[in-house]
């Protein structure tokens, strides 16, 4: 938020009264990956700031008013406190983080949410699927029944892979403004809220796409095996081996 920071105070965005969707005034955080020249900025809001100083996080005045972009200044902590306090969220002086500190830790929610959305885009555009499926089938293809064997474990990923996509676009973990009704049960959810809480929405969303790349792969493996199946003509050297000493035994 810069060396204006100092003039902390709570709007509400779009005239909602609504305290977790709150906007810190001058609330935008200046993003950390960011180029210069293309800087980006992103809105912090209270229910933002609460989650980072609640568990798993448990942010000090320190590391928080580093994750705002606040300048370091004389007293700063006990400034920043005491305008927090103001929105009504508590910063004990002198606690200790409860989390170890990552590169994460820097990252407010939205510039987390758009590192795993350039992520996933990375993944769908430029992850060569099929040429790792060319390498990695092309030992399969000695013959019909190991194409078979290839293709009912691929079939078994293909499903196990789905589950767990479909396991994690159902988490309802709070982000920015977002509060999603739970679909999920507590004991799962609880899981998944940690993880998310310690990425800030980067993990499930980053793991999903890495999961796409590899359903991308999959496919991609799938259609090799399907085309090799229906050209028995189209034989490895290790298949027309085979066949020449069957054909061999068969003349003795």
């Amino acid at each position: 938020m810069g060396q204006q920071m100092d003039e902390v105070q709570i709007v509400d965005e779009q005239h909602l009264l609504l305290h977790d969707q709150t906007v810190i005034r001058k609330g935008r955080a200046t993003g950390r990956l960011s180029l210069l020249g293309s800087t980006s900025k992103y809105k912090v809001t209270v229910a933002e700031v609460q989650r980072r100083l609640s568990p798993t996080e448990c942010l000090n005045a320190s590391i928080l008013g580093g994750v705002l972009r606040r300048a370091k200044c004389k007293n700063g902590g006990r400034s920043l406190r005491e305008k927090l306090h103001k929105t009504g969220l508590d910063l004990p002086a002198g606690r200790e983080k409860a989390a170890r500190v990552t590169l994460l830790t820097s990252l407010v929610e939205g510039e987390a949410v758009h590192l795993a959305r350039d992520f996933g885009s990375a993944c769908e555009a430029e992850f060569p699927s099929k040429a790792v499926a060319e390498y990695l089938t092309r030992p399969h293809l000695g013959g019909r029944n190991e194409m078979a064997a290839r293709k009912n474990m691929l079939l078994a990923a293909q499903q196990v892979c789905q589950e767990f996509t479909d396991l994690l676009h159902r988490d309802q973990t709070p982000n920015g403004n977002n509060r999603p009704a739970p679909v999920l049960e507590a004991n799962i959810q609880n899981h998944l809220s940690h993880f998310s809480l310690m990425t800030h929405g980067f993990g499930s969303q980053a793991i999903c796409a890495a999961v796409s790349a590899m359903q991308n792969y999959i496919k991609e493996a799938l259609v090799i095996i399907e085309k090799s199946s229906m050209n028995p003509g189209d034989q490895s050297p290790a298949d027309s081996s085979k066949t020449s000493e069957k054909m061999e035994k068969q003349r003795k």
